[in-house]
């Protein structure tokens, strides 16, 4: 770093902190002893960001203090709407201060005064210094702050980059001549995350023409007399309150505070501080990160380029391959082959494990495969890249393959399926795969190998980029690396998970999950392996005429939409939407702006206004058309195999919390069905010849039902064992009316209700799907608990369970863990509330439709059946029948799907039959 760059950046803590926080409050990173990092994560990753980009000669990050400030004193009420602290994130301050001390990262905080004015006065300070800041923040109160040498610097948001706002910005963002004019706007505006209270009626437009015709409040009083009406009133009526309002707002910048540059001078990190606490929080890819980068003498590195450590080792505590007893063997002789599949053949159990030339099944091939049977032993077999030869390698080991007595040990083992498949080796289970083993286990983490094995073998494989280098022009093949490291490798991968399955083993008898796994999931496995190696057929030229016809009704749209609009614009632009439906039409007065400084657009905004203009409508139809357009009709086509001429999507069986299957590469789980235009999909979705027919089988109201059994609440009881419409016979209960007096609209709102209660819908959320009153959704709920007081009992009980127990169960002994159930912070505790509700409801009905698939998939061996499963889609199979046997495959299905599971209702399965999905669905 250059000497006479004097650069300073201050980083305000616990707006970072709650940021990362709620990014990924949805799907938080959990580490294996259960402690919620992402708030440390995210904090950490932002920081090292800064650093990375603005490379500061000196650094602070400024702290709230724990107890109150001089505005608690000003006015009570301040911040006194704030929700509690989420725990996670109190647990995870002490972790961040760990952290910065590792790091050498001066922490600044001021008793009686918040990180905001600790941070203003120190800029005030070091501009006096002579040098230029960042302020690190989030914060819009920040821009107050801003002159020629002190910069607001946003950290990364999803979807928008790093922003820096200058003396430009925020005359352009704010309206304002002056930064420090933001108090004024702030006094008018108030602040609801703070709980300033502002003038009552004015709010940010409003405020922005007052300070920018007036510039301050004072001039504003001065000229009280030229407001009139309901905004006079107020101001008058409420100075008091603006005047405290403009206190509140005034960021200070004379704390008692010291400007000392050398205790702020970023230093070298102490890596043997760092390195525990990484390993104790998982950051492994941010260990990584920070060696590379200070070993490397990266010139924006994370360090101070003239004080680098010379060699800095990859310190860890867990073992790796250099430190371990181990024998791993190239097999590369016919005699050595013969010895190894005879050794193989009198184990009760051996570690099979693919290498191969990438991550697609379709798109690469085989370079060798490892084994083992004993902790710390493994074999690598290598196979010759002429194809022939190669297929002859692999059928040596044909016999112990397809033994059934032979337990097959992988990691992933539907991957190491389909490839030994396409090697002409089909291979037998039973089958123990440790990433699934883990997904029941722990749901919510991580379950790749390296992960597993740090976990529970307190060991650090090798990894793939030691071998082949990171992705780019200079990355290897696994062939072009010398074989004796491959086989290092490769057998370090059998042998870690070949130890994996006696300790996922016990864990899982120890959460009573083992009939889950054996009976469901591992058979599962060969079903969806062989519905993925079958693929589906597509109708390409279906399609190409339907892009033809999607693209000729978007054309149209965008001249209607342009016409309504009244100018020329990108509607394809959210931005450009966004200034046409609020500066222009000025559709909604109190529409809000992203944190980028543009409109929001996306459909739930919209979606509120639709009955404002008819060109709202029109935009979410043509954006509903372009994805349609653009993500499958498109799309699908290129993603055909050449070698087969069918679509080969991959099933996930261990990504779903809840236990659903998901689909990738394509997501066919995804498909939007609601609307015409989608369902049109399916038509294109085909069986291959005229001896063949498509045949889709569905659940009906299978959530419902569930709900019904769990919650034996009499009424669903009643509705589903008499097949009564249930949503007709909930209306008519809700609202009060006989079954024959129920409209149309009354049983919309009923089904809306129905399904909503399952996810704990709230008045808003019902009120905004049914474009209704907040008040009559909340009698409509009201009513439904009234009328159902099981499904009322069966929530506060799911709930409860939760709380105690931290985890829900679906009825086959599958968990989903909570461990913001007992949180403070009810904008947390929601979520956990919710999952808890519907967790049990949507994770049987996973179970139930994977017991179905195993069934009927044995059913159709056992009758020797050449019709195939080819897709499963949420609640639905779908088969691809052979004519001649449509009946006798209609009567299995029915069979096998209704009997999965024995409940307090009955299953039903609604079965079509067409020429494609579309017909029969």
């Amino acid at each position: 770093m250059s000497a006479n760059i004097r650069k300073l950046c201050l980083v305000d803590a616990y707006a970072l902190i709650f940021r990362a926080y709620y990014a990924f409050l949805r799907n938080p990173r959990i580490n294996s002893k259960g402690l919620n990092t992402s708030a440390i994560f995210g904090f950490t990753n932002s920081l090292l960001e800064v650093i990375n980009r603005e490379n500061p000669s000196h650094l602070a990050v400024a702290f709230d203090p724990s107890g109150p400030t001089f505005r608690n004193y000003l006015f009570p009420d301040y911040k006194a709407n704030r929700e509690d602290t989420p725990e996670d994130i109190k647990k995870a301050v002490p972790y961040i201060k760990k952290i910065l001390d590792a790091f050498n990262i001066k922490i600044v905080q001021v008793d009686g005064y918040e990180a905001d004015d600790v941070v203003g006065t120190l800029s005030r300070m070091a501009s006096n210094a002579g040098f230029k800041t960042f302020m690190v923040t989030p914060d819009k109160d920040y821009a107050q702050l801003v002159t020629d040498d002190i910069v607001m610097y946003k950290p990364k948001t999803a979807g928008n980059d790093i922003e820096k706002w200058g003396v430009e910005e925020i005359k352009k963002k704010f309206s304002v001549e002056k930064p420090e004019q933001v108090i004024d706007l702030l006094a008018l505006w108030g602040d609801s995350a703070d709980n300033i209270p502002g003038c009552p009626g004015i709010g940010e437009k409003r405020a922005k023409i007052i300070i920018g015709k007036y510039g301050s409040i004072e001039n504003v009083y001065a000229h009280i007399d030229e407001f009139s009406g309901k905004q006079k009133e107020n101001l008058i009526k409420f100075k008091e309150q603006v005047e405290l309002s403009k206190k509140l707002a005034t960021i200070k910048t004379d704390v008692p505070i010291q400007f000392d540059e050398k205790l702020l001078l970023r230093g070298n990190p102490d890596l043997d501080k760092l390195q525990p606490v990484f390993e104790e929080l998982e950051f492994k890819s941010l260990w990584e990160k920070i060696t590379n980068n200070v070993s490397g003498h990266i010139q924006t590195s994370l360090f101070d380029d003239n004080n680098l450590p010379s060699d800095i080792p990859a310190r860890s505590s867990k073992a790796t391959i250099n430190e371990t007893d181990h024998r791993y063997f190239v097999v590369d002789t016919t005699q050595a082959l013969d010895s190894l599949a005879a050794d193989l053949s009198v184990q009760k159990e051996f570690c099979i494990d693919t290498e191969t030339s990438s991550l697609d099944v379709w798109n690469n091939e085989l370079v060798g495969l490892s084994f083992s049977f004993k902790k710390g032993e493994a074999y690598y077999v290598p196979v010759p890249e002429d194809r022939a030869q190669a297929e002859k390698i692999v059928k040596r080991f044909a016999a112990v393959l397809t033994d059934s007595n032979i337990l097959k040990i992988g990691q992933n083992v539907k991957f190491d399926y389909l490839m030994l498949k396409r090697y002409g080796v089909e291979m037998q289970g039973p089958f123990f795969d440790t990433m699934i083993a883990h997904h029941l286990v722990q749901p919510g983490l991580k379950h790749n190998m390296d992960f597993l094995a740090e976990t529970y073998l307190n060991y650090t494989p090798v990894s793939i980029e030691k071998l082949i280098g990171s992705k780019g022009k200079n990355q290897k093949s696994m062939r072009q690396v010398d074989i004796n490291v491959v086989a290092e490798y490769a057998g370090e991968d059998a042998d870690i998970t070949f130890q994996l399955k006696k300790t996922l083993l016990e864990e899982l008898k120890k959460y009573h999950l083992t009939s889950l796994f054996w009976d469901i999931e591992m058979p599962l496995i060969k079903v969806l392996a062989e519905m993925e190696f079958a693929g589906v057929c597509l109708d390409t030229d279906a399609l190409k005429k339907y892009a033809l016809e999607l693209q000729d009704r978007i054309d149209k749209l965008e001249t209607t939409i342009k016409n309504e609009a009244g100018t020329e614009f990108n509607v394809s632009s959210p931005k450009q939407v966004g200034e046409v439906l609020f500066d222009k039409l000025n559709l909604d007065p109190k529409a809000k702006k992203t944190k980028s400084g543009q409109y929001s657009t996306n459909e739930e905004i919209l979606q509120k206004i639709r009955d404002r203009h008819p060109i709202i409508g029109h935009i979410l139809e043509y954006r509903g058309l372009k994805k349609l357009l653009n993500t499958y009709v498109e799309a699908l086509p290129k993603l055909i195999n050449k070698e087969t001429g069918r679509l080969h999507t991959s099933f996930n069986q261990a990504v779903v919390v809840t236990g659903r299957l998901s689909s990738s590469n394509p997501n066919l789980q995804n498909i939007p069905i609601r609307e015409e235009e989608g369902r049109e999909m399916r038509r294109a979705f085909v069986v291959p010849d005229e001896n063949h027919l498509f045949l889709s089988a569905d659940y009906s109201q299978i959530e419902l039902r569930l709900m019904a059994h769990l919650s034996e609440d009499e009424h669903l009881l009643d509705a589903f064992n008499n097949q009564k419409d249930v949503h007709a016979a909930t209306a008519a209960r809700i609202f009060n009316v006989d079954l024959d007096e129920v409209t149309p609209d009354m049983r919309r709102k009923a089904k809306t209700a129905n399904f909503g209660i399952i996810y704990g819908i709230s008045a808003f959320g019902l009120s905004e799907r049914l474009n209704i009153s907040r008040s009559e959704a909340k009698s409509i709920i009201d009513e439904y608990f009234e009328n159902f007081p099981g499904v009322k009992e069966y929530m506060n009980k799911a709930i409860e369970q939760a709380r105690k127990l931290g985890y829900v169960e679906t009825l086959f002994g599958r968990r989903r863990y909570l461990p913001d159930i007992n949180s403070r912070n009810s904008v947390v505790r929601g979520v956990a509330e919710r999952n808890a509700i519907n967790a049990p409801i949507q994770g049987t009905a996973a179970d139930i439709i994977k017991k179905a698939m195993v069934a009927v998939d044995k059913a159709f061996k056992s009758e020797n059946l050449q019709s195939r499963m080819v897709l499963q889609v949420h609640d639905e199979l779908n088969f691809e029948v052979r004519k001649e046997e449509l009946q006798r495959v209609t009567e299995i299905v029915k069979r096998e799907m209704e009997s999965a599971v024995s409940l307090k209702v009955p299953l039903i399965v609604d079965i079509g039959v067409g020429q494609n999905w579309l017909e029969a669905h």
